[in-house]
């Protein structure tokens, strides 16, 4: 889809993938495409006793050229950002911090 991957690192539970999006691509169908290709892959090479597969949903979160390298780090240090945070948490902080009403009904199946 022609986009820029700048960094991808997460968690057991979530991943975090930052990348320049392809202004001719919509969010939806590059993180469509990007499930398919990544559970095809899994699965192909077996990395689970189980079929894998992503929950419904993301989130997704634009940011400026300014703020390049702080998300960067963010990303790069998941394992330590999640001693102190659950993923619940995070994702709160973010729709929050980018003042997304929400519905509890609808968030993800969290696995705090």
């Amino acid at each position: 889809l022609n986009h820029k991957s700048i960094i991808v690192n997460g968690m057991p539970d979530h991943v975090h993938v930052f990348f320049g999006l392809n202004p001719l691509v919509s969010i939806s169908d590059t993180v469509h495409d990007l499930k398919r290709s990544t559970s095809l892959f899994i699965n192909n090479n077996d990395w689970f006793r189980r079929k894998f597969f992503w929950q419904d949903g993301y989130g997704g979160f634009s940011y400026s050229r300014s703020q390049v390298e702080n998300v960067y780090n963010y990303i790069l240090n998941q394992e330590k950002h999640h001693q102190k945070m659950t993923f619940r948490e995070e994702y709160l902080d973010f729709l929050n911090e980018f003042k997304i009403d929400y519905d509890e009904r609808f968030l993800f199946d969290f696995f705090d």
